[in-house]
């Protein structure tokens, strides 16, 4: 009997566990849709709302890109929850013909101890039972018995009513994932129909830049060279910015800067808020990650980023990411504004501004806006590339900013 306890004890304790992940899982998985499903709907705002401006091929294929990734991505995220829903369905199944069974026991029970009860229904009976008895301890016993009975009857009756309420949840719960997964594996049908349409449109489109595959590489080294050419005065810069801060602390040369209690202050709240930093920006969507990468159209070249890229809309307004220090301002022939933030022994750089609000030496505060983003004529691209440094290092912006 205690056996049997323990193992219906272990049973509904690892149901509730299994309950508890469930809902977990599910939560995080729809959370993650509707990221994406965000991000595919501004992807089409930034990129697809001026319809009137022709894109190159090579720009089209890349936007195209950018929406196929997140549409497989749902669709990857589509396919869990249709197996963790068969996984509960199962469960629950399980469950409901467990629940069925014992409610059948339940009722049998009952059913014989009624007959038994209806045999000896009479208050005499039950009075016969007492007065028959041989001692007084006896017929306290007897009395004890039918006190005991009669409540167990009533326990039996709740238990039932109790399994049969489990019982009728269960069967909702179970209808509403049954409907639940069907309407997944519909919305996964009309998610692979899109993919299947947008991935035809970029096989197209890329047929036609295989033609030219040695112009666009070339057009794209020429773009990384002016990239390099940004970085180099970037690290030149921090660079400078680190021997003044140790020649000002009376120290050796070092690559680190030698940092005031007020600017060790800032880098430790800076560090502090790593991954809750606000976006550069109000509206934005990564079109290009971190670090050395394949070009997502020319594969055979490629790239070189040391923070990411954002589209946005047009000139749209910059922020700073947390308080600091103008540290220096950047202006290279062929390229846009760059500003350079300081936070301590951190920097953050904004590359690619159409136009620049702030000055060397500007105090600023965070979320404040120090200028807007340069829009291409041409193509109505708005694109900043925002970059993250601790000294001359490069760290990736996706850990240090909100929800990235």
């Amino acid at each position: 009997m205690r056996s049997s306890c323990f193992l219906w004890l272990f049973v509904l304790c690892t149901s509730w566990s299994f309950a508890q992940d469930f809902e977990k899982k599910k939560q995080e998985l729809a959370a993650q849709k509707a990221r994406l499903q965000q991000e595919i709907k501004q992807i089409n705002q930034l990129l697809y709302s001026n319809i009137k401006k022709k894109k190159s091929a090579l720009s089209e294929a890349e936007d195209l890109d950018l929406k196929l990734i997140r549409r497989k991505s749902i669709i990857a995220v589509n396919n869990t929850q249709v197996n963790l829903l068969t996984q509960q369905i199962s469960v629950n199944q399980r469950d409901i013909t467990r629940q069925r069974e014992e409610l059948q026991t339940l009722k049998a029970d009952y059913a014989t101890m009624i007959r038994k009860a209806y045999k000896s229904k009479s208050s005499e009976n039950r009075l016969l039972f007492l007065f028959s008895s041989e001692n007084l301890l006896q017929a306290y016993k007897r009395l004890q018995y039918l006190k005991q009975y009669t409540t167990y009857r009533k326990q039996q009756g709740e238990a039932i009513a109790a399994k049969t309420s489990v019982l009728q949840k269960l069967n909702k719960t179970l209808v509403k994932q049954k409907t639940d997964k069907q309407l997944l594996i519909a919305e996964n049908r009309k998610e692979q129909l899109q993919l299947t349409t947008e991935l035809q449109s970029q096989q197209k489109l890329i047929r036609g830049l295989l033609k030219r595959e040695r112009s666009l590489a070339g057009q794209i080294r020429k773009k990384e060279q002016q990239t390099a050419t940004i970085d180099r005065e970037i690290e030149r810069l921090i660079q400078a910015a680190i021997a003044a801060s140790n020649k000002a602390a009376g120290k050796k040369e070092s690559r680190a800067f030698s940092l005031t209690p007020e600017a060790q202050l800032i880098a430790s709240n800076f560090v502090a808020n790593k991954g809750r930093l606000p976006w550069p920006l109000e509206k934005g969507v990564v079109i290009q990650g971190f670090g050395r990468q394949p070009h997502p159209i020319v594969k055979t070249t490629m790239i070189q980023s040391t923070g990411i890229t954002l589209a946005t809309t047009p000139n749209a307004e910059v922020r700073a990411v947390f308080e600091g220090e103008v540290m220096s301002l950047i202006t290279i022939k062929g390229s846009n504004p760059t500003v350079l933030i300081r936070h301590g022994n951190y920097i953050t750089a904004y590359k690619n501004l159409g136009k620049v609000f702030v000055k060397k030496g500007n105090k600023v505060a965070a979320k404040q806006v120090i200028g807007e983003v340069f829009t291409n004529k041409q193509t109505q691209k708005s694109n900043l590339q925002f970059c993250v440094f601790k000294e001359q290092t490069p760290q990736n912006p996706k850990g240090w900013l909100y929800n990235l």
